[in-house]
């Protein structure tokens, strides 16, 4: 292993961070989901069961409840109590404000809590300019249906928020979805009752047929209508007073008690003034309210636009990379034999099998090479201080074309500098021990290098043990994924990878870079960006086909991705400086790495906050609206999936399983490329993970024939 690869503790308080963020967001949008789906929603309220009692139905638009009884109160004539409900809206209330001060009138806005947190500086302007502040609780709904936990908290999360946001409280309260007195029937009466368990005093309004100059509560909602109708009412000579609900009470009278002991107080809202500065805990307790709604509020709408771009963006690459697949297939035989020009290629060719504890399959891998079309090979199985019988398996197979070279323990770029240096062709194959050719695969394989600047060639990697779900969702996200991806790099002359399973390449250009660099973990991407570098072009062969075994459980694909994703970190920071190059490094680096950037690192980061707001949309939102967005993105998959698999010769069925793939598989590829740009910001270095081997990458070609080719005989155990 080399030193540059010595391993250093994972870190482990990122997972709690992720965590914690994720958690917060989603705090954070079920409070501003249920806040903004209550007062988004139509205003309704159940039909009374029951009248208002009797001692509260004077015909006054005040109520008191205390353990002395029931008492009302109006205005005294010629008094006009201006009231305004819900709020502040920063288009309407600053209107109001400026009439109010120009006819040097004072009122009492009953402010909805939810909204006195999002605009907490009008909230200021009304306290600073002498008005009065009274709650309309924090959403608005309807409290004669809600129980007493949701009443409370209501009541309380509005005092929270005026605190923070002006530094006072409360003691007057109009219950939404009423108006006069008698309104506050069934359970609204009960609500009213326990909110004057809490000393609120409770303020309906007069009928809009009461005269004015008679003195009344006159009850508006921020608008339009509020501003013109209230400049009509300064135009009536016949009043005297504008004024607050409070102040006017003051000079109003108050009918006595319902039991007629006690006689009432001047005042119906008792000695105590309306509005009284918040404590400095409560202060800071509506500050950190605001900041959580402030946070949630704007969280919505940054993520309403990172999900739009982040939608167009996905459907853009879906777009571009089927649209780019059918131009590779018109033009695939523009760097092949078939051109005028390009003679086919049947040069003897090495292959290097580097293998660390492959017994399972490096029988089955030596033989498929073996029945290969390509006669003239050289075979060599570099064992890399395997503690199996790997190296027996393969020294056991009787052939002249087959040699083992052993060595200590050093890694998968040693074994393949080892095995180059005992290369004797031009034209060197590299393949994973776990890797089942067909008869043709490196015939084909080879044929682009006819072309002298194809410097290196990628095959077909295909799915073997594709017989459980996460071999299904492998085997999509191969054809899907990785085969429509290198159409696409092809055609743009920036493909980033040759797989270690299956890519050929002219020994003198692996010499001009070094030969396999041992810097980063993932030597395939590392060294076909080198090439790059070098000069050589790489293209993609789709007939080339080789069968590979995938991971069989969650922890071993975990721990293969890891390792794949985190090289590509260190590959595309190795070769960073491509990007100032001119020709075709240049080339390739600004097309290839910006794109690996945003699709397999940036927007994947991102990924856990979006699934979380699309929760949100169910929830909260229009869920018919947010399903439907997502049923159009997998139709759109499936489309580009089945365009996919039609192009490898695959058969449509496996689709049933990719809605399935959306919720689990997808999941676990994002925290994947979390914990390896976590790793990658901290310099963790990683050891080289193997998974698990069963021998079964030639599973699916003899169990179930692709294209209509047969099974092959030497498809079987390793031994």
């Amino acid at each position: 292993m080399s030193p540059r690869h010595a391993h250093r503790p994972e870190p482990r308080g990122h997972w709690l961070l992720l965590l914690i963020v994720v958690s917060a967001v989603a705090a954070a949008l079920v409070f501003e989901g249920w806040t903004t789906h209550e007062v988004a929603s139509q205003p309704a309220r159940r039909p009374c069961t029951s009248p208002i009692p009797k001692a509260a139905d004077t015909g006054q638009p005040i109520v008191r409840l205390d353990g002395s009884g029931v008492r009302t109160a109006g205005m005294p004539d010629r008094t006009v109590a201006l009231t305004f409900d819900g709020g502040p809206d920063p288009v309407w209330t600053p209107r109001l404000l400026d009439l109010l001060r120009a006819h040097h009138a004072h009122a009492t806005f009953f402010l909805s809590g939810v909204q006195a947190a999002r605009h907490p500086e009008l909230v200021r302007r009304i306290r600073d300019a002498g008005h009065e502040i009274g709650s309309l609780t924090y959403t608005g709904s309807d409290l004669g249906s809600a129980s007493a936990v949701r009443t409370r908290l209501e009541l309380s999360l509005t005092r929270t928020a005026l605190a923070g946001s002006a530094g006072v409280t409360t003691r007057l309260l109009r219950l939404p979805l009423t108006t006069q007195a008698d309104t506050m029937c069934g359970g609204e009466w009960t609500a009213a009752r326990r909110a004057a368990a809490e000393g609120y005093l409770l303020v309906a309004a007069d009928r809009p047929t009461r005269k004015p100059e008679r003195g009344v509560v006159r009850q508006y909602s921020q608008t339009d209508t509020a501003v013109s109708e209230v400049r009509k009412l300064f135009r009536n000579r016949k009043v005297e007073r504008y004024t607050t609900v409070s102040e006017g009470l003051g000079h109003a009278s108050v009918n006595a008690p319902a039991n007629g002991s006690v006689e009432a107080p001047a005042n119906a809202s008792g000695d105590a003034p309306a509005n009284v500065p918040a404590s400095t805990v409560g202060q800071l307790q509506g500050k950190a309210l605001l900041q959580v709604q402030s946070v949630g509020h704007a969280f919505v709408r940054a993520m309403t636009w990172v999900l739009g771009i982040a939608g167009g963006l996905a459907l853009l690459r879906l777009l571009l990379v089927v649209l780019f697949a059918r131009a590779h297939v018109r033009r695939r035989h523009r760097y092949r034999p078939g051109s005028p020009w390009l003679r086919e290629i049947d040069e003897p060719v090495t292959v290097l099998i580097p293998a660390y504890n492959e017994e399972a399959g490096i029988g089955t891998t030596v033989r498929s090479l073996l029945a290969s079309t390509q006669t003239e090979l050289q075979i060599i199985v570099i064992d890399d201080g395997s503690t199996d019988r790997t190296a027996d398996i393969a020294a056991r197979i009787d052939d002249p074309r087959v040699r083992v070279v052993r060595q200590p323990n050093a890694g998968k770029a040693a074994a393949l500098n080892t095995g180059l240096a005992h290369a004797h062709h031009d034209i060197v194959v590299m393949a994973d021990a776990d890797t089942v050719f067909e008869p043709e695969a490196i015939h084909q394989l080879i044929q682009p290098l006819a072309h002298p600047a194809i410097g290196a060639v990628s095959g077909n990697t295909k799915v073997g043990n594709r017989r459980r779900m996460l071999g299904r969702w492998q085997h999509l996200e191969y054809v899907f994924g990785f085969n429509l991806d290198r159409r696409m790099y092809e055609v743009l002359e920036c493909m980033p990878t040759v797989p270690g399973a299956i890519g050929a390449f002219r020994r003198d250009a692996l010499l001009g870079v070094g030969g396999v660099s041992h810097a980063t973990l993932a030597e395939d991407t590392d060294l076909t960006m080198a090439l790059w570098r070098a000069g050589w072009r790489v293209v993609y062969e789709e007939s080339a086909i080789a069968w590979t075994e995938v991971p069989t459980s969650l922890r071993q694909l975990w721990r293969q991705r890891y390792r794949w994703c985190y090289g590509t970190l260190q590959a595309m920071w190795k070769h960073r400086r491509a990007l100032r190059e001119v020709g075709p490094a240049g080339r390739f680096a600004r097309r290839a790495l910006p794109y690996l950037f945003l699709f397999q690192v940036a927007l994947p980061l991102l990924a856990p906050v979006v699934d979380v707001f699309a929760l949100y949309g169910v929830a909260f939102a229009d869920p018919v609206e947010s399903i439907g967005v997502w049923l159009v993105f997998l139709v759109v998959q499936l489309f580009g999936a089945g365009y996919a698999l039609r192009l490898d010769g695959e058969r449509l069925r496996v689709l049933w399983a990719m809605p399935f793939q959306l919720f689990v598989y997808r999941q676990l590829m994002y925290l994947v490329i979390f914990q390896s740009v976590v790793s990658a910001l901290f310099g963790t270095r990683l050891r080289w993970h193997r998974i698990h081997r069963s021998g079964s990458a030639g599973e699916q070609r003899v169990v179930e024939p692709a294209a209509g080719r047969p099974g092959l005989p030497w498809a079987g155990g390793g031994s």
